[in-house]
């Protein structure tokens, strides 16, 4: 019978513990990530409509999202509860299997009409951080976003609205770039602007 050198045997057995560990550590980000299927659905393509979409998401908004909602400074009805629940490295794991999953838009109805008026106004007053119909505008040598924003496109229109009446009840901080572009186009355009958008955004299909 062929003998195995001691130094075979270690790489072997140290190859071995590198692939258990790394299945281990994907199993664990996979359970953590299910936690949140009841009400995200599979993956964190939710079936909506006030739950957001979270597949695909950046890992960074994520983590930040999940901080803010467990230190309060985020305002929310059961997240801060639920998020009190995980440490940070536990985010980090369920930030990056949201990530790896590729983003599925909400299948959703929308008024036609407004779309076109939707699409300028993005171009207007979004396409600044919310680039290409409402994504994050991507780094050209990282292939990241460059900037930590939520994806509109695609998301569902009530959880928009709903995070739109927080930001303006001042129960959520808003940027304030955010603030003086949607106070100039509000001026302008009035309620039906928003409406636009949102039409615009559940257009993105």
């Amino acid at each position: 019978m062929a003998t195995i050198s001691p130094r075979l045997a270690l790489l072997a057995g140290a190859l071995a513990l590198g692939v258990s560990s790394g299945a281990n550590a994907d199993a664990t980000a996979s359970m953590l990530g299910n936690t949140c299927a009841g009400c995200h659905g599979v993956y964190g393509a939710s079936e909506g409509p006030a739950s957001p979409i979270i597949i695909g998401i950046h890992p960074q908004v994520f983590i930040d999202m999940m901080e803010g909602y467990k230190s309060g400074d985020i305002y929310s009805t059961i997240m801060g509860r639920i998020a009190k629940g995980y440490t940070t490295e536990e985010f980090e794991k369920m930030a990056q299997f949201f990530n790896s999953q590729r983003f599925r838009p909400a299948q959703q109805e929308y008024n036609t009409a407004l779309v076109d008026t939707g699409a300028k106004l993005h171009d207007k007053y979004c396409e600044n951080c919310h680039a290409e119909g409402g994504t994050p505008l991507i780094d050209e040598e990282t292939g990241e976003p460059a900037e930590d924003f939520y994806l509109t496109a695609g998301q569902w229109t009530p959880y928009l609205q709903y995070t739109m009446e927080d930001f303006r009840a001042d129960r959520r901080e808003m940027p304030k770039k955010m603030r003086s572009k949607l106070d100039d186009m509000l001026e302008k355009e009035g309620e039906g602007g928003i409406a636009a958008l949102f039409a615009f955004y559940a257009s993105q299909q």
